[in-house]
C-alpha cells in the first residue's frame, strides 16, 4: 500500500492541512514565521517544548525539489503522535512552501536557503532565528533528498568523539542500502556518513545543520535519501531515520 499518493507530492497547502490538524490532536502549537505570498511558513512546538525542556529539532522542506524528506517527517509525526505528546520538539515542517509547489531546490525568490540561515535580514531564515535564539535543543535532524544519490547517508556533526551515523545508517538499510561512494560532494564517505570534524569554509554562506551546531545544538544530523528512488520507498527510508535517531540519541 502506498504511503502517498503520487498527485500529492507537492501539494503544500494539504501538507501544511496535515500537520496543523496533527498539532491540535497532539496538543502542539503552531507557529507562523512569515509568509511567502499566500504560503505560511509554520513551525509547531510541543507541549514540553514550549514549557523549556531541552528539544529534539526536526526539519525538512528546506529544498522544493525533496518531497520524500518533507511527507516523510509528517509520516513519522502522524505514526508516533503519542511522543509528540509527551516528548520536547521543535518541528519545522516546510521551511519553503513555494518550492515544495514548484518542485524546484530554490524558494519563492530564487534563493537556496540553505545557505542563508546565518542571515538574519532574509525573508525566512531570519524569523526562524528569532524562533530558535535561547532554545536548548538535545540534538537536530535536517531531512533532505540527493538527486545524485545512490543510496542513503548522512552528514554529522557532534561535538562527543563518538560517531553516531553508522548505526543509524544500519537501521534504515533495513529499507534503502547505504550510498556505496567513498568521496560524496567533495566530502569523504565511510558506509554512508560523512563525519565533519571542523566546520566548512568554502560554502558561500551558512547551511541549516552548521547554523544549529554553531548556535550550541551538540549534535546535528542531516540525512539524504535518493531523489531518483520510488517516492513510497523515500518516505519510508525518511520515518525510519527518525525513528532511529531517536532510539540511538536517547
Amino acid at each position: 500500500m502506498k504511503l502517498l499518493p503520487n498527485h500529492h507530492a507537492h501539494d503544500a497547502r494539504h501538507l501544511i492541512q496535515r500537520w496543523r490538524s496533527l498539532a491540535r490532536t497532539a496538543g502542539c502549537r503552531v507557529k507562523t514565521l512569515c509568509k511567502v505570498g499566500d504560503m505560511p511558513v509554520i513551525v509547531l512546538e510541543s507541549a514540553a517544548a514550549q514549557a523549556g525542556q531541552p528539544a529534539v529539532y526536526l526539519s525538512t522542506g528546506v529544498h522544493g525539489d525533496e518531497a520524500g524528506s518533507a511527507w516523510g517527517l509528517l509520516t513519522w509525526a502522524e505514526k508516533h503522535m503519542n511522543e509528540l505528546k509527551r516528548g520536547s520538539f521543535l518541528i519545522a515542517p516546510c521551511l519553503n512552501p513555494v518550492g515544495l509547489t514548484l518542485n524546484t531546490r530554490a524558494d519563492h525568490r530564487g534563493f537556496d536557503i540553505n545557505r542563508r540561515f546565518h542571515d538574519a535580514t532574509d525573508d525566512i531564515c531570519g524569523p526562524w532565528q528569532q524562533w530558535i535564539t535561547g532554545r536548548a535543543m538535545r540534538f537536530g535532524l535536517c531531512l533532505h533528498e540527493d538527486y545524485d544519490a545512490q543510496g542513503i547517508y548522512l552528514y554529522e556533526l557532534n561535538q562527543a568523539p563518538q560517531t553516531v551515523g553508522h548505526e543509524i545508517i544500519e537501521r534504515c538499510a533495513r529499507v534503502i542500502a547505504p550510498d556505496p561512494r567513498k568521496n560524496i560532494e567533495g566530502q569523504r564517505a565511510n558506509l554512508g556518513v560523512i563525519r565533519r570534524r571542523t566546520l566548512p569554509t568554502h560554502l558561500p554562506g551558512m547551511p541549516e545543520a552548521i547554523e544549529l551546531h554553531v548556535r550550541g545544538c551538540p549534535v546535528t544530523l542531516t540525512f539524504e535519501s535518493p531523489s531518483e528512488f520510488d517516492l513510497d520507498k523515500r518516505v519510508r527510508v525518511q520515518v525510519k531515520f527518525v525513528e532511529s535517531a531517536l532510539a540511538v540519541l536517547d
